[in-house]
């Protein structure tokens, strides 16, 4: 068998070959045993602070200080943009805040993140996961701030043009001319840093045990299944995760948990030099990496 460092060596090549870099990391969320490349690397982290915000929302209703009920005015006008759910709504709506979760997490709608956002800000958001213990998950901003990025300003054949700059322009110390890139001022995170928190959420920590349990349902119910679902979800698996993704980022953090018991947490961040917008190839590639690592882990 190869040794670790040998592993760890090929699966570095083969992310370069694939014009990938990033950050991974695999943990047996019982024995604590894990295995990854450069999982202290920061990042801009994209749509998985919706897991943070998921927290804190809930851990606010369980204090009592928002109800879950209470329905939210979403006008088309003034939602954030995005691919999904009501940010594609044309005409005005009433959400819920509990069924915005669902939407936040599980369809990861912009719109919806926002709405929860106007009620636990980002500061709200960031002093909750301080007192439950969750460190290293920085949250600065707001979703809406994630589209005022060149690519949102140029006709879909000029794109490519956004994904350059974004990978042209970061600087050695995880700086970036985009703002959205820069670690010290976007919502940022490391591979170690969600597994931290995925640890926190599918065993005992100070979050709250309902708290825990609703945040992994919504994981399970996550409806965008390109990137490591391939790889770890089968009929003897669960496979709960969040996406995250930004012009030339491509993340995904989540929970295989095998029928056998066993259950592993996968962190997948990643940055690409490819300047194109649908890089499939890439995200099958992630799933490789992070299903070669477990396997190895597995065996332990």
């Amino acid at each position: 068998m190869t040794s670790v460092e040998g592993l760890l060596r090929d699966l570095r090549r083969t992310l370069d070959e694939g014009g990938l870099s990033g950050s991974f990391l695999v943990r047996d969320l019982h024995s604590g045993d894990e295995l990854g490349i450069d999982p202290d690397l920061e990042f801009p982290v994209a749509s998985l602070v919706k897991i943070p915000l998921a927290v804190a929302t809930l851990e606010r209703i369980r204090r009592g200080e928002l109800d879950g009920s209470a329905r939210i005015s979403i006008e088309p006008g003034d939602a954030s943009p995005g691919p999904n759910g009501l940010s594609r709504f044309r005409h005005p709506t009433r959400v819920a805040v509990d069924d915005l979760l669902y939407l936040s997490v599980a369809v990861s709608d912009n719109a919806a993140t926002d709405a929860l956002f106007a009620l636990t800000p980002p500061a709200g958001v960031a002093a909750i996961l301080q007192e439950l213990g969750v460190r290293g998950v920085t949250v600065r901003h707001t979703i809406h701030e994630l589209t005022e990025t060149l690519a949102e300003l140029l006709p879909p054949e000029d794109v490519h043009f956004a994904h350059v700059l974004a990978i042209e322009a970061g600087t050695t110390g995880r700086g970036h001319r985009i703002p959205q890139l820069d670690v010290t001022l976007a919502n940022s995170g490391s591979a170690r840093a969600y597994l931290d928190l995925l640890q926190a959420l599918w065993t005992p920590s100070k979050i709250d045990p309902d708290v825990a349990a609703r945040v992994r349902e919504l994981m399970g119910d996550n409806l965008l299944r390109q990137r490591l679902a391939p790889d770890f979800r089968s009929d003897a698996t669960r496979w709960s995760s969040k996406t995250g993704t930004l012009l030339n980022l491509r993340h995904e953090v989540g929970v295989v948990e095998h029928a056998d018991g066993r259950v592993f947490g996968v962190a997948a961040l990643t940055e690409s030099r490819v300047p194109a917008l649908h890089q499939p190839e890439a995200e099958a590639l992630m799933g490789r990496v992070a299903r070669t690592l477990r396997d190895r882990l597995r065996a332990w």
